[in-house]
């Protein structure tokens, strides 16, 4: 007679307090805690939980996700006072003994609990000039061709998802609005390094500015605050002695 198959304990769930940051502009003056509780599971995402008070218990609680899998970068926001990913941030990883503090990132105009505006983010991310220029065009029917050695020295930026993590962690982009922000700044990093482009001299001087990369007072706040795990602060410092050199 075969063995009996083992049964696996089933998973328990267990209860948890998130008190979320709200505001709904038609109806608050200002920003507001509200206190939920929530069954879930270990291996339960703080996104998972959201998702829970949303569909179960508040239907107005507003925040934005996508792919759910830290690639889009669409649901970074304040866990605990620290910028995380919620997609990326386990119930099981928090202090579930307190309740877990939930709110949207900071530095950004606040349009609906955990939703804000995107766009002063993105237009510095424009500023930069994002994309690849040459001067001249490959052979037809062929590739711009790059060396290893050559890709590996920007390879850490090319790793941005644009969730703003970084830039709204950073307190000089708390308190002055006009600063690029690391996340602009990875991305002009991402060029100015590339040996294919032609325009590093002028991302160079658009950063070499007041609200450049001289703002950067080197506090790491970015580096840790990043879910992909790219050397902000270290890609900053680069652009910085590529400025002095003046060149890449």
């Amino acid at each position: 007679m075969a063995a009996a198959t083992p049964t696996m304990p089933a998973v328990q769930a267990f209860t948890i307090t998130l008190n979320i940051r709200r505001f709904q502009p038609e109806v608050d003056q200002e920003a507001r805690w509200q206190s939920f509780d929530v069954e879930v599971y270990s291996t339960d995402r703080v996104l998972d939980a959201l998702h829970k008070i949303k569909w179960e218990q508040d239907g107005t609680l507003s925040f934005r996700r996508s792919c759910a899998h830290g690639i889009c970068g669409s649901d970074a926001m304040r866990i605990n006072g620290r910028n995380r990913l919620a997609c990326k941030t386990l119930i099981k990883d928090l202090d579930i003994t307190q309740p877990i503090y939930v709110e949207a990132i900071k530095g950004l105009p606040l349009e609906k609990d955990l939703i804000v505006d995107m766009e002063p983010f993105f237009a510095a991310f424009r500023e930069v000039k994002p994309f690849l220029i040459a001067n001249s065009k490959p052979e037809k029917g062929k590739e711009r061709i790059q060396s290893i050695a050559n890709r590996e020295i920007f390879d850490d930026t090319t790793k941005c998802i644009l969730c703003a993590a970084c830039t709204t962690s950073c307190p000089v982009f708390w308190t002055d609005g006009q600063y690029f922000g690391p996340a602009a700044i990875v991305a002009a990093h991402r060029f100015i390094f590339d040996s294919r482009d032609d325009a590093a001299k002028v991302r160079l001087d658009i950063l070499n500015d007041k609200e450049g990369v001289w703002r950067c007072r080197t506090t790491f706040n970015c580096t840790d605050a990043c879910p992909r795990g790219i050397q902000v602060t270290q890609a900053i410092a680069d652009v910085k002695q590529a400025i002095l050199r003046g060149r890449r």
